[in-house]
């Protein structure tokens, strides 16, 4: 019997062929719809998504209307598996921020994978944890580096999970997206402009020196990278 192509996500290529050929038939190819909401705070998960592109922020919502990211998720990962492993409701907003395509299943039939399998619940508990290195990190980063920094990292990171030097993200998008105000990011991104780093237009960013970015990146991007690799394993070309 020929082997079942797996779609670009990390922690499905992971998964031995025994138990990917288990969970193969449960999956159905979903659209990623930019400013689509996969699933909202406090709701029970009903779908866990497994990215092949596009970027997906965890967001939380504070009292004074205001958003905040916490983590982006992509090919490199998945939305609600453990609150859909442990049918609790998820703590934060997962939108789609950049659009793509995802593997969706739905959360019983997750479940029932993840009861079945020691290493598909293993794999879920290890990214978990990267996760929340990520998320740890984030934090750490927004409130201790500059906005050219920040933005550098968050560019950087939305690469990797696109595979793609051009995104479709506004300037507003990218302030709410590393918690600072508009302006700012309209400042810095003139000067990374400027400087050759990155060519913007009105809903649109292309990263033009990839080796400037990762210049002006502070140490959090290589941070997050190390931690999901030590983890999860590196992630194939």
């Amino acid at each position: 019997m020929s082997a079942v192509t797996r779609p670009p996500n990390r922690l499905l290529q992971a998964l031995p062929a025994t138990e990917y050929a288990q969970l193969h038939p449960l999956l159905e190819t979903v659209d990623l719809t930019k400013e689509t909401a996969l699933a909202d705070a406090g709701a029970p998960v009903q779908r866990v998504y497994f990215p092949h592109g596009g970027v997906v922020s965890m967001m939380i919502n504070l009292s004074d209307g205001q958003s905040v990211e916490i983590a982006t998720i992509g090919r490199d990962g998945v939305v609600g598996a453990a609150a859909a492993l442990h049918e609790r409701p998820l703590l934060a907003d997962a939108i789609v921020v950049v659009p793509g395509t995802a593997s969706m299943v739905r959360a019983e039939d997750f479940r029932e994978a993840a009861n079945r399998s020691t290493a598909f619940r293993t794999l879920v508990a290890l990214y978990e944890q990267a996760l929340m290195a990520q998320t740890q990190q984030s934090v750490a980063c927004n409130v201790s580096h500059p906005v050219e920094a920040r933005l550098s990292r968050w560019l950087l990171r939305a690469r990797d999970l696109c595979g793609s030097e051009a995104l479709p993200l506004t300037q507003e998008m990218l302030a709410q997206m590393i918690g600072v105000r508009r302006n700012a990011v309209s400042i810095v991104a003139h000067g990374f402009q400027q400087a050759g780093i990155l060519r913007y237009s009105r809903g649109h960013i292309e990263i033009t020196d990839i080796d400037g970015l990762r210049r002006a990146a502070c140490e959090c991007y290589a941070t997050v990278k190390a931690h999901a690799e030590q983890l999860i394993g590196p992630e194939e070309d």
